[in-house]
């Protein structure tokens, strides 16, 4: 994760405000007098939206493109062309544009649902994104400065979590905590699963929730702990910095990328590297793997994202080419059926497994991504968007052959 002091804001649209970014709401609203001042407030007030407001023409962000100066359209070709996307070896993503042409668009899995302003996603560092995580349909964990917040869409309701502006210390005592505890951890990144909740901060920083908390502190390499007496089981050191791990299903691989355009694969137990996988073209930042143990998949500031089979790793499977920037989030779905890639902003794709990652369901909108999750029944997506205007979180359902109705109401007999 070493990126020699550039400034984030470069690499994250107009430092990450896409009102500011647009022509029309700067030149006809920013310079809006007395007389229309009460027009602009009401401009400026951006509200949810839901799925019969989206069928009925409104912009899902709530971006209201028939009163601003540019179209949508417009804007997205604005977008394409000015983006910066950030490599650590110059040209990495040029290479690929040349040799990779973008997977077919045509698939349709899943549709919008509702978007919540209420939600404020935030990002820490611009390279990590994986700040969202969803533990059911109706439940839904993400970073908002110093708080991890929980989202219930189906109640509407927002609530705090934890909050890490002061000062946190561990409730219990184990070998290997922490004691003096934490001020001012900055989140950059986070896990909840099984009611057990993980959040790591940027100076190398563990905190660990369920129930009662612990702090653990972590510098460097790869550890892996036994949270349930939260010991050190192992302590597996690289020639270089590490930006993401995923264990395989059977928990006998590890998948290790970083910065390095190779990526490993580390017995579990050992910690001896059985193989690597080369084609990426800069440092990698995002893995995954698919529920058969077989197919794995990693992400990388090249703009792409590399399908691998255990059975051949000399050639992958896929390579899906991003549209504008490095694919910093990658995530099978738990029946294996869609890989989800997203890039730092913009967009998130959809792959269909079954049909050897040939076509993609694009979901396109307007923001630096926090991070994307899938419930553990696939039957919701959420996207953070984080932006100084339009921050939110978007939500997708899964698409049935059946259709379900918004509300159904009963006349009385």
């Amino acid at each position: 994760m070493s990126y020699n002091g550039v400034d984030q804001m470069d690499y994250m649209v107009d430092g990450g405000d896409v009102a500011d970014s647009i022509d029309g709401i700067d030149e006809e609203y920013h310079a809006a007098d007395d007389a229309n001042l009460d027009e602009y407030d009401m401009l400026m007030k951006v509200t949810d939206t839901s799925a019969p407001q989206a069928r009925k023409g409104k912009d899902i962000q709530g971006i209201p493109w028939d009163r601003l100066n540019i179209t949508r359209e417009s804007y997205r070709l604005t977008r394409l062309e000015q983006y910066r996307n950030y490599a650590n070896i110059p040209s990495s993503g040029e290479a690929v544009d040349k040799r990779c042409k973008p997977t077919e668009k045509g698939g349709s899995y899943f549709e919008f649902f509702h978007n919540t302003r209420l939600v404020k996603p935030t990002i820490l560092h611009f390279q990590l994104r994986n700040l969202v995580w969803a533990t059911s349909k109706h439940d839904v964990y993400l970073i908002s400065n110093y708080s991890v917040m929980h989202w219930s869409s189906l109640l509407r309701n927002l609530t705090e979590v934890l909050n890490f502006s002061g000062h946190i210390v561990p409730t219990e005592r184990n070998p290997g905590t922490f004691l003096e505890g934490f001020t001012r951890t900055q989140l950059s990144t986070l896990a909840v699963k099984d009611r057990f909740l993980v959040a790591g901060g940027f100076h190398g920083e563990l905190v660990c929730k369920w129930n009662p908390f612990h702090d653990i502190h972590n510098d460097c390499g790869v550890r892996e702990y036994d949270m349930e007496r939260f010991q050190l089981l192992n302590h597996f050191r690289f020639p270089w910095p590490v930006n993401h791990t995923s264990i395989s299903p059977d928990g006998k691989l590890v998948a290790v990328v970083g910065d390095d355009v190779n990526g490993l694969l580390v017995d579990a137990r050992s910690g001896k590297t059985v193989a690597s996988v080369a084609g990426h073209l800069d440092y990698s930042f995002a893995s995954a793997w698919h529920p058969d143990g077989r197919i794995f998949a990693t992400g990388n500031q090249d703009k792409t994202c590399r399908v691998w089979d255990l059975r051949n790793l000399h050639t992958p499977v896929a390579i899906l080419k991003g549209n504008i920037g490095a694919v910093r989030s990658i995530r099978f779905s738990a029946d294996g059926q869609f890989l989800v890639v997203a890039e730092p902003a913009d967009f998130v794709h959809i792959y269909n497994t079954k049909e050897n990652f040939g076509t993609r369901q694009e979901i396109d909108f307007f923001g630096e991504i926090s991070g994307v999750s899938l419930s553990p029944d696939d039957e919701s997506i959420y996207i953070g968007i984080w932006d100084r205007t339009y921050a939110s979180l978007l939500q997708y359902n899964r698409r049935h052959p059946y259709q379900y109705l918004d509300s159904l109401v009963i006349p009385c007999s």
